[in-house]
């Protein structure tokens, strides 16, 4: 080990270590106080910012190329922390509110990041798998995190028993891939590929297994069965940083997998994400007409906007377009954190004790009532279906150009008719909102509010000045072997 291989994973050291400080003072906190518990985790993530803002600008290899910092890893993790920073504004008062404040909640928060941070560096499978596993054990605890409520726990077996299957596959694709090449080296494996010692059967059912695995992470169809029932059940902070921090890990590693290592099995490959890109905004969004619980209703929305991110992974084996495919990915990934943050924080200042405020018609009122919150609820379900002037209009138009430019003009045409499909449940929020008489009761916690109102607002001045976010995007290449 030198200090090339600790500068590559400096914001994991840092937050490692400021969570396990956290763990101990934490005991010396009164109940009463757990405000500061709240506060330190955030700080932790912000200093874990300041290390990764101080890695820009370079490529560092470390650990005998098992993690590699590059733009790619700085754009995630920078998306990972402020996501971390946004989903404890979300908590703090919402565990108040439910009587689950406990300190236990921000010190698993931070490890999970810690396990996203790592997977976003993943340059080896066994790392892969290891931050798949610490990024995981976490959430299945937050997501039960509300004893006495059936749901919550419920949710937590669920998710628990599904994540353990998505993890075998994971470890016996990585066994079948080791065996195909004779390594978990992302470098080794690229040039291993095409080679005489390769067994290129056994290599293309590992990378299946593998895909499997992952599919489970980002809830792509057939692989999303635990999401409407977890994102129903868990705690709306909860669900609501999970529904953007394990999807965006997941796709993490999926881009990593393949672009990087496995770009040769595109031929193979290809027609399975087409298939899995399709599928997932086909069943997503038709699903999601169906539903009349809020919680449900972004369950499918999420499992839908998996598969527009998925589009972007199809043409993974074609060097001229991945890059753009890369940009596209992360810039949608950026603009699906903002606008998500911005209706889980609304969820979450409607919902009261013994999980009620979350039907549709629990809405009923609220652009009269709270003017503030219903226009941060229009701008989300706006930027969901793609409606000017939202940052997911831009981010679906960047999706469907990489497919058309890597002549997958049929799946865009399915985004298109699907996003169209959209409208309809996503504008009936709208409509509920506004043209329907109801007291709705909110929460008034400053934090909150300030959440949703500066992830809304975020979301419509991007959409504007875009190219700043863009150009960013463009630059976080994926370091190639």
């Amino acid at each position: 080990m030198n200090s090339t291989d600790l500068w590559a994973i400096l914001p994991i050291l840092v937050l490692t270590g400021w969570t396990c400080v956290l763990l101990l003072l934490d005991l010396f906190i009164p109940q009463r106080h757990k405000a500061w518990t709240a506060v330190l985790a955030a700080l932790g993530l912000i200093a874990a910012m300041v290390a990764t803002i101080l890695q820009a600008g370079q490529v560092r290899i470390g650990f005998n190329n098992m993690v590699v910092a590059d733009g790619f890893a700085i754009f995630l993790n920078l998306l990972f922390l402020g996501s971390g920073v946004i989903a404890i504004m979300l908590a703090y008062d919402y565990l108040k509110r439910l009587g689950i404040e406990r300190g236990e909640y921000y010190t698993l928060l931070l490890f999970s990041i810690t396990g996203m941070l790592l997977m976003a560096v993943a340059a080896d499978l066994i790392v892969v798998f290891l931050s798949l596993e610490l990024l995981s054990i976490p959430l299945y605890v937050l997501a039960g995190f509300a004893p006495g409520r059936l749901t919550s726990e419920e949710s937590a077996l669920k998710y628990f028993l599904m994540g353990a299957f998505a993890s075998g596959f994971v470890v016996y694709g990585v066994a079948l891939v080791f065996g195909a090449t004779g390594s978990t080296s992302f470098s080794t494996i690229v040039q291993a590929v095409g080679t005489a010692s390769t067994n290129p059967t056994l290599l293309v059912i590992g990378a299946a297994f593998v895909l499997v695995g992952l599919g489970f992470k980002v809830a792509a169809v057939p692989f999303h069965m635990w999401t409407p029932d977890v994102y129903q059940g868990a705690p709306s902070s909860v669900t609501a940083f999970m529904s953007i921090g394990a999807k965006a890990a997941g796709f993490a590693a999926l881009f990593r997998v393949f672009i990087t290592a496995l770009p040769e099995l595109a031929s193979d490959l290809t027609p399975i994400m087409w298939a899995l890109a399709a599928a997932t905004m086909i069943l997503g969004n038709i699903v999601a007409i169906a539903q009349t619980n809020i919680k449900r209703l972004l369950a499918y929305s999420s499992i839908a906007h998996a598969g527009y991110i998925l589009m972007a992974l199809v043409p993974f084996g074609d060097p001229a377009v991945a890059r753009d495919a890369v940009a596209s990915a992360l810039f949608y990934l950026m603009a699906y954190a903002l606008t998500n943050f911005t209706a889980w924080a609304v969820v979450i200042a409607l919902e009261q004790m013994d999980e009620k405020g979350l039907e549709l018609e629990d809405y009923a009122g609220l652009g009269k009532k709270h003017p503030w919150l219903a226009v941060a609820m229009t701008v989300a379900m706006l930027s969901f279906t793609g409606i000017p002037p939202t940052l997911g209009l831009v981010g679906k138009f960047f999706l469907f150009r990489t497919a058309i430019a890597g002549g997958f003009v049929g799946l865009a045409l399915i985004g298109v008719i699907t996003s169209l499909v959209s409208a309809f449940y996503y504008l009936r929020v709208v409509v509920i909102m506004y043209m329907r008489e109801g007291d709705p009761q909110v929460s008034r916690a400053p934090w909150l509010q300030i959440a949703a109102v500066a992830t809304a607002l975020a979301t419509v001045v991007l959409s504007i000045v875009a190219s700043p976010l863009l150009n960013w995007a463009s630059r976080a290449l994926l370091e190639l072997f």
